[in-house]
C-alpha cells in the first residue's frame, strides 16, 4: 500500500496523517509536490484522474481517494481507538459534525481560497474576487456556530476526540494560512483549537 501525501498547508492529506497518528499507524508514503503541479502530471492523473491529493493505492492496486473514505478504510481495519464514534448514535453524531465542518465552514473557505488568493490565480481563471470575499461572512457565521456548540463539550461530537475534530482542525488551520482566523470573541472555539493543536497528532 502507498499513501500519496502532500506537505502543509494542504489540509486534506494532513487529515489522514493526523488520523493515522491517532491510530498509531505507519503507512508508506510518497510526497506529491503540488506547488510544482505534480498532482496534475500524467503519472499522478493515472492514479487519481481528479488530480487531487491524497490518494491511497491498496495492495491489490485499487485506489481510494477522499480523506474521509481513506480514514474509514483504516478505521475498519484498526477500530481502536474509535475515531468515527461509538454505537449507532455516536457514529451518526460524528458523521453529522464532520459534514457540518465540510459544508458550513470548508465550502465557503474554499471559495475564499480559490477566488481571492494569489496562489490560485494561475489555475482559477477567472477569479471572481467579489464572490470570494462575500464568503468571509459565511466563514465567520460557521465559526460562531461551532463556538456555541463547544460551550458545553470538550470535542465536537462530545467527550471523545474524533474525525470531526480532525476535519475542523485542518480546516481552521488552513484558514489561518490564508489569513482567515478565528474571531477574538469566540473563546470556546479558541480553547478547543488550543486543545486540538496540543495533541501530538496535530504535528503529523
Amino acid at each position: 500500500m502507498l499513501f500519496y501525501d502532500a506537505a502543509d498547508p494542504a489540509p486534506n492529506p494532513r487529515r489522514v496523517r493526523i488520523f493515522l497518528a491517532e491510530k498509531g499507524l505507519k503507512v508508506p508514503s510518497k510526497q506529491v509536490l503540488m506547488l510544482q503541479g505534480e498532482h496534475k502530471a500524467p503519472d499522478y492523473l493515472a492514479i487519481n484522474p481528479l488530480g487531487q491529493v491524497p490518494a491511497l493505492v491498496l495492495d491489490d492496486g485499487d485506489v481510494l481517494t477522499e480523506t474521509i473514505a481513506i480514514c474509514r478504510f483504516f478505521e475498519a481495519l484498526n477500530p481502536d481507538p474509535p475515531m468515527f464514534g461509538k454505537g449507532p448514535k455516536g457514529v451518526a453524531e460524528v458523521d453529522m459534525w464532520t459534514r457540518r465542518v465540510e459544508l458550513r465552514l470548508g465550502a465557503p473557505l474554499a471559495m475564499i481560497w480559490q477566488h481571492t488568493h494569489p496562489f490560485t490565480a494561475r489555475v482559477v481563471v477567472p477569479q471572481y474576487t467579489d464572490f470570494g470575499e462575500s464568503n468571509r461572512a459565511k466563514v465567520t457565521e460557521a465559526m460562531r456556530f461551532f463556538d456555541t456548540a463547544l460551550a458545553d463539550r470538550p470535542w465536537l461530537a462530545g467527550k471523545d476526540f474524533s474525525i470531526a475534530d480532525i476535519a475542523l482542525l485542518t480546516t481552521i488551520d488552513f484558514g489561518l494560512f490564508i489569513d482567515v482566523g478565528i474571531p477574538d470573541d469566540l473563546a470556546h472555539l479558541k480553547a478547543w483549537h488550543e486543545r486540538a493543536s496540543a495533541r501530538p497528532s496535530a504535528k503529523a
